[in-house]
């Protein structure tokens, strides 16, 4: 059975599933091959709670005719979604970076879907099979599709591009994440530059931070729409950025009051705001769609445990996002401040020196205690008054008992495998 074949049979599906546990009626199974798992043994209990058809790559579970054999059902899977994103030919917006995907995903898509009808990457299935998901949720209805592309090695990004072939691109920024797996910070650069070299490739367009020098260098000579904080040259001027502790951008007279924490955040809205205006939504509305965006899961959001305000950034961390989180931590206002930060992950033979980094400069400044959990941190740990470390979170919840935060302002940042928010129940 060919492609076109496939996608005939997808089209008569109400949905797609990977997971027997979210498989929903009339749908079509693909049994994609875990680690640890053969999905194909699943074929038989998808059918059973009501998939009209399953994609298996091991005859031994064949089963009658809506059971449709293949190759490798993870490339069909791709190939299926090639297939429907030039079956619909509808616009799509790709972003890929290293700090603030999902962030600006979810703002470009809120403010998107004040004119038209708009569908994005769910979550964070931005790899080799959350694109293809996210490209088979698309349908006829779809005017515009909004995709993240996730990478931690080179050559993803391109091989992703190939996949969803977008109209439209956009690079957050160029940070230390996945170091491991690029091989380093020009690593990194190039491999989030595939993005670039696509849209030069086939003559689309790239959104570009003139603020980023990475960003206006990697994108020369391909087509642009740019923005800037008070540049005459950017095509949309941003005025004016403040942060204490919410986002407020100023733009062509309107200031836009984010739920969004720290500076950093600034460009994740100002991209949003950009690609608004390049799709001729109105400033109004805008505005609207960005004030209303609320940030969830652990990424940026500000609490209230008893007297204390807390800054909930849990969800993941790397040295670039560390830093900028940092900085922006100690220019907010209040007093008996404190910071709660775990080990960043998948930094491999780099890790030591970029937690020594984060270490050091935290010896710089006074206005905060600073509590740092997890092997790495504790591989550089140095005698201070106001730094204290461990080396598991057991350790630290043990100390927390006996701690006793009142009308304080706290961080707590770190890789999602420390799962930080953990702190919140010591917290009263």
């Amino acid at each position: 059975m060919n492609i076109q074949e496939i996608h005939n049979l997808f089209l008569k599906c109400k949905s797609l599933s990977i997971d027997t546990r979210k498989i929903e009626k009339d749908s079509i199974f693909f049994a994609i091959k875990g680690e640890n798992f053969d999905a194909n043994t699943f074929a038989k209990q998808a059918l059973e709670l009501g998939a009209l058809f399953v994609i298996i790559d091991n005859e031994s579970y064949f089963i009658d005719e809506r059971t449709i054999l293949v190759q490798d059902s993870l490339e069909t899977l791709q190939e299926l979604a090639k297939f429907h994103r030039a079956y619909l030919k509808l616009p799509i917006i790709a972003l890929t970076g290293s700090n603030g995907k999902t962030t600006t995903k979810e703002l470009i898509n809120v403010v998107l879907s004040k004119k038209y009808k708009t569908k994005a990457t769910v979550g964070n299935l931005n790899n080799h099979i959350g694109v293809p998901l996210t490209l088979l949720s698309f349908n006829t209805e779809t005017e515009i599709g909004i995709v993240e592309m996730g990478a931690n090695h080179k050559k993803e990004i391109e091989f992703l591009c190939e996949i969803a072939q977008p109209d439209y691109g956009y690079i957050t920024n160029f940070g230390k994440a996945h170091l491991e797996g690029f091989g380093g910070v020009e690593g990194v650069i190039e491999g989030k530059s595939e993005m670039y070299q696509y849209l030069a490739k086939n003559d689309k367009l790239a959104f570009v931070n003139l603020e980023d020098s990475i960003q206006v260098e990697k994108s020369t000579g391909i087509k642009s729409f740019t923005f800037g904080l008070k540049n005459d040259k950017a095509d949309v001027k941003i005025e004016n950025i403040t942060a204490n502790p919410f986002v407020v951008v100023d733009y062509e007279n309107f200031t836009v009051e984010s739920h969004l924490i720290g500076l950093y955040n600034s460009n994740n809205i100002n991209a949003a705001v950009s690609i608004g205006r390049y799709f001729k939504v109105d400033n109004e509305a805008v505005k609207e769609a960005i004030e209303n965006y609320i940030p969830e899961n652990n990424r940026s959001q500000l609490l209230k445990k008893g007297s204390n305000q807390i800054i909930l950034d849990a969800y993941n961390a790397n040295p670039s996002s560390m830093a900028v989180a940092i900085a922006n931590f100690l220019q907010l206002d209040g007093h008996n401040k404190a910071m709660i930060l775990g080990d960043m992950f998948e930094l491999g033979k780099e890790s030591r020196q970029e937690h020594k980094i984060i270490v050091e400069s935290l010896l710089n400044q006074n206005r905060s205690v600073c509590y740092l959990i997890g092997k790495a941190f504790y591989e550089n740990k140095i005698a201070s008054e106001n730094i204290h470390f461990f080396e598991t979170f057991e350790d630290f919840a043990n100390d927390l008992k006996t701690i006793h935060f009142v009308d304080s302002t706290i961080l707590i940042k770190g890789s999602r495998g420390m799962a930080l928010e953990r702190t919140l129940e010591y917290i009263s």
